[in-house]
């Protein structure tokens, strides 16, 4: 199965219903944002839009809303004091909507390597960072078959929301050498990406 793929910078009015439904499932707890309603999505993605040193952005698969992603820079988003980033450091996160219907083998893969592939290609970073909460075993198993290494536990708290993380960084070639890339590389048909 091949996937098309497209990541748009996220609008707050377009983007805040179908965000939110996906932030409200139990699948995405570990965001810590499940009880917002659609106009605090909104006016979270607002203040993302704001912030020059952070982008949300919305993943389309074959012209579907499929996942959400940000990206952000960790000199001066959440990582402040707890990483010393290299410039071309790039922090990332994802969420990938609830499934529907039936399943659809490789495409958790494939979003991974679009999002992957988008933060170097399109974005220009050098290495990617993650923080993802300690407890999340299935993201950090993802983490590290896409080329990850762990560094070490680190304490945050990301708007009255605290947690143990697990600071992750995963180089150009880090990746390019992973499980992930190689398996998800031939799902993908295109990715394509616009601002």
């Amino acid at each position: 199965m091949t996937f098309t793929t497209s990541i748009v910078a996220a609008d707050p009015q377009r983007d805040a219903p179908v965000l939110q439904r996906w932030l409200a499932d139990p699948h995405a707890a570990f965001w810590g944002m499940g009880d917002l309603d659609v106009d605090a999505v909104r006016v979270y993605l607002a203040g993302v839009a704001a912030d020059p040193h952070q982008q949300a952005w919305l993943g389309l698969v074959d012209g579907v809303p499929t996942f959400f992603a940000e990206t952000y820079d960790p000199a001066h988003v959440l990582l402040r004091g707890i990483h010393v980033p290299l410039p071309s450091d790039l922090g990332m996160h994802v969420l990938i909507a609830p499934p529907r219907g039936e399943p659809r083998h490789g495409l958790t893969d494939a979003v991974f390597a679009a999002v992957m592939t988008w933060c170097f290609d399109g974005l220009g970073a050098q290495r990617v960072v993650v923080e993802p909460d300690a407890r999340n075993d299935r993201i950090r198993r993802k983490n590290l078959r896409a080329g990850f290494t762990e560094l070490r536990h680190v304490s945050m708290d990301e708007g009255g929301h605290a947690k143990t993380a697990v600071l992750s960084v995963c180089t150009r070639d880090d990746y390019a050498r992973s499980e992930l890339a190689a398996v998800a590389a031939p799902a993908l048909a295109r990715t394509g990406i616009s601002a």
